[in-house]
């Protein structure tokens, strides 16, 4: 899958370093999360992996959010053991979610540790209760993937809410990642792309 598959794309915002980038998507996440809290009492975000969300992350930590009402996901994990540093749910409690007043219930991880299928089996019955989610933060590989949908791969033609994938092209091969379907109803999506090498691709 390739970011152009996503619809109703907005606008590409340019910063000239990545604290600037960090800094001003923390701001945004801060400001989507009042006006839903507002509007429905929930703000629901799914959060991306990498080095860039990392930052926004942590900036998010010196922000005000009612994070008792903030119900957290996840785009994508790898198929690996619970507290790996290698998980994007490791990562994220690291940088942020540690740090912030918000209850463990309201931290849905993928359960990616019982394998790709069952735990995207486990994730969709999850997902099918609360989609749409508010805001989906997607990183983007120089490939052009977002989450763990990988150009040509089966799972992008899946329309259940989290999908199985098992031939991922960097290790480890097996992963969960939301699906087309679930990426496309979120009310709102942010990209956070930083360096050179994505430019083409983006």
């Amino acid at each position: 899958m390739n970011i152009a598959d996503l619809p109703n794309a907005q606008a590409v915002v340019v910063h000239d370093d990545p604290d600037k980038l960090s800094t001003a998507v923390a701001l945004r996440i801060a400001e989507l999360a009042a006006l839903a809290i507002a509007a429905r009492g929930v703000f629901r975000i799914a959060l991306a992996g990498g080095e860039t969300p990392r930052r926004c992350y942590e900036k998010l930590r010196g922000l005000a959010i009612g994070w008792p009402h903030v119900q957290i996901y996840f785009g994508d994990e790898r198929c690996l053991p619970g507290g790996d540093p290698q998980r994007n749910d490791t990562m994220a409690r690291d940088a942020l979610l540690a740090h912030v007043a918000i209850p463990q219930a309201n931290i849905h991880a993928i359960p990616a540790e019982l394998g790709a299928r069952e735990a995207a089996a486990r994730y969709a019955a999850v997902l099918d209760k609360t989609i749409p989610l508010d805001l989906v933060l997607l990183g983007m590989g120089e490939d052009g993937h977002t989450a763990s949908l990988f150009p040509d791969n089966p799972a992008t033609a899946s329309f259940v809410a989290a999908v199985p994938v098992f031939n991922a092209p960097k290790p480890p091969a097996e992963r969960v990642s939301l699906g087309m379907n679930t990426l496309n109803a979120a009310r709102q999506k942010i990209f956070l792309v930083a360096g050179a090498g994505k430019r083409e691709a983006l």
